[in-house]
């Protein structure tokens, strides 16, 4: 056989070198194209959630007419307080409040500010996770209750950091606060016995309210019998209306709620006395049943106006003295001059819906706070007419009737309108020297730009047509990565959080919700083709059977119209709907004669808005919750095709 030459080999050998070199430039060629190709698409992408796209795209959502395969969640408000935990919704197979149940996710909530729609504030909204872009907004947190309505779903978590650094101090004691109290309450015990003699239980013949033991027994029965709440200080209990009987107060906090806030509550118990010469608890009354344990009454007088009328006078009523909502003044006219100062005139956001509010105001805020500035607030408030009653624009509502403005002052400083132009023209009128005052006149001017002024007062001033006069367009663009909106600064106000301890407290803390979303959702069959045959009353009633235990309290928080058309399931269980409540902002009540105060002796109207909040953190307090989205119907919660 012939061999090959050394010829033939030598030239073989550059043709297998070469192919080899071929294949491997083609390999890196289609690596470096996929490459290009991830990237391009990375860049240009865009998520399906407007919450979570750039600023440019949330002033084309707020300006551009109403997309009829867009629609928003706004039974649902989300505030600050909010962020950190929500129960999720109820699972089929779960009949019992288990873990899972009690989970703080609510769904679709992750971290949008919180819609603030007319349903109730709890049930606006909460938004997704933003960072610059406004949070899915549902009634306060980022979801934003006070964001566009489109907003309602929850406030954005704001640079990292947790919703108010106080709520979380006191969010993660609070978990220990009850093991601690068991704790305190044996060791008293113990103290209590050691130091009574045992001829002492021949003297304890009848029930004396201002023993210490007895106060322990009552400690001992709220911890095993009310644990949804944290119990943070008593008073020493007085006499009831019979022998064994004393009503005691207490302070306590909500597990859910992560603010500081506390909230009171009084009781009537009934005493007997054991074997064992203690003091144990035979009866215990309902919410506020103890009225001579409560504070003095509050009895404002009549007062005759100007005019020569008589004012109305107040309902007595029980006065919360934690509430703190004056507005803060500048004091002396040298406060006044050696303050900096953020005015925004204003602007288009006027009067649009309570999520757009919120969402301009926290970029207000956000800029004063960037540029280390006192934020000048007009509390005056114009209410869309989505929560009006009259489906009017309403002007003359007060930011103290919806939000907690103790709370915002506390974290980031601010100073009201009327008093800050009083001292300007005050100091002006009576000083050659004028307060030295940069005018801009376009949100095109960045707060990178203005960092270094050094003028007493900044005066961004929005003139232009719509949507070039909107607030929240100073944080867009680069001023996005600069300007974070202090979310945590946000919580519901008190005096509606007080109307959500008292209806939860009713229920003895010990309740399950239902979230049922009809209205115009129900009407448009396009977008929900099932979602009104799904919340019929016969629909309900058999899904709920299969997620709650029969004769559970049930609440149900809805913006159905119709009281009656949940009484299939009060054959079943007992059900509470706010309307049940109506009570508690009648012209009886302590609402009423609170925001009245506020409003100059004006009756102040419970509103779509207010009903959207309570509702909202009162489904948020339940054991099991039910939605509408997760598990009554199908459709997808913005519309078709978009779960």
């Amino acid at each position: 056989m012939r061999k090959p030459s050394k010829e033939s080999e030598l030239s073989t050998e550059p043709i297998g070198q070469n192919l080899i070199k071929l294949i491997s430039n083609v390999c890196f060629s289609v690596f470096v194209l996929s490459v290009l190709i991830f990237t391009a698409i990375a860049i240009t992408y865009q998520p399906p959630d407007p919450w979570l796209e750039s600023a440019p795209s949330l002033t084309k959502l707020f300006t551009q007419t109403e997309n009829a395969t867009f629609k928003t969640d706004d039974s649902i408000i989300k505030t600050g307080e909010d962020l950190l935990s929500a129960p999720a919704p109820a699972t089929p197979p779960a009949l019992s409040p288990t873990p899972s149940d009690l989970a703080a996710t609510p769904p679709a909530i992750a971290a949008t500010p919180p819609a603030l729609s007319a349903t109730s504030p709890a049930m606006s909204a909460t938004p997704p996770t933003l960072s610059a872009t406004p949070p899915a907004m549902a009634a306060t947190p980022p979801t934003l209750s006070a964001t566009p309505p489109a907003m309602v779903a929850l406030p954005p978590i704001v640079a990292a950091t947790p919703p108010g650094s106080a709520a979380l101090a006191a969010a993660s004691p609070a978990l220990a606060v009850n093991s601690v109290a068991e704790t305190m309450i044996e060791k008293s015990k113990e103290k209590t016995s050691n130091s009574s003699l045992k001829s002492e239980c021949e003297k304890l013949k009848a029930v004396n309210c201002s023993d210490p033991r007895l106060l322990l027994a009552v400690k001992k029965f709220n911890l095993k019998t009310f644990k949804s709440i944290v119990f943070l200080e008593y008073q020493t209990p007085v006499n009831g209306t019979k022998p064994d009987e004393c009503d005691v107060f207490w302070r306590f906090r909500n597990r859910k709620e992560k603010s500081w806030r506390k909230y009171r509550d009084f009781r009537r118990f009934q005493f007997g006395i054991s074997e064992n010469c203690t003091y144990k608890v035979m009866h215990t009354g309902p919410w506020h049943s103890g009225i001579n344990a409560r504070l003095p009454r509050i009895r404002p007088n009549t007062t005759r106006s100007s005019g020569g009328t008589w004012k109305p006078k107040l309902a007595p009523s029980i006065r919360d003295e934690e509430i703190n909502d004056t507005i803060p003044t500048l004091g002396s006219e040298m406060n006044f001059r050696k303050g900096k100062y953020l005015y925004y005139a204003r602007g288009g956001d006027y009067c649009k819906g309570m999520n757009q509010y919120l969402w301009s105001f926290l970029c207000g805020l956000g800029e004063a706070m960037y540029l280390n500035r006192t934020f000048v607030m007009d509390l005056n408030l114009c209410l869309s007419a989505t929560y009006s009653s009259t489906n009017k624009d309403e002007e003359g509502k007060d930011f103290r009737f919806y939000f907690d403005f103790e709370h915002l002052k506390e974290t980031v400083s601010v100073v009201g309108e009327s008093e800050f132009l009083r001292d300007w023209k005050k100091w002006d009128k009576g000083h050659k020297r004028k307060v030295p005052v940069k005018k801009v006149k376009t949100h095109k001017v960045t707060p990178m730009q203005l960092k270094k002024d050094k003028s007493t007062i900044i005066w961004r001033q929005f003139d232009g047509p719509e949507p070039e006069n909107y607030w929240y367009r100073v944080c867009e663009g680069q001023a996005a990565k600069y300007i974070h909106r202090p979310w945590h600064a946000i919580w519901k106000s008190k005096r509606l959080m007080n109307i959500v301890t008292e209806i939860s407290g009713r229920m003895d803390w010990d309740f399950d919700a239902l979230h049922v979303v009809r209205g115009e959702k129900a009407r448009n069959k396009q977008l929900w083709p099932h979602l009104d045959s799904d919340t019929s009353p016969e629909a309900i009633l058999a899904k709920v059977k299969e997620m709650v235990q029969p004769w559970r309290n049930l609440y149900i928080a809805t913006n159905e119209p119709f009281y009656n058309y949940f009484d299939n399931l009060r054959s079943h269980y007992k059900v509470h709907l706010l309307d049940d409540y109506k009570e508690l902002w009648s012209d009886t009540s302590e609402w009423y004669n609170e925001t009245a105060m506020l409003n100059n002796g004006k009756p102040v109207e419970f509103d779509g808005y207010m009903r959207v909040a309570v509702d909202t953190e009162v489904l948020y307090r339940s054991k099991i919750r039910v939605e509408t989205f997760y598990n009554l119907t199908k459709d997808c919660k913005d519309g078709i095709n978009t779960c």
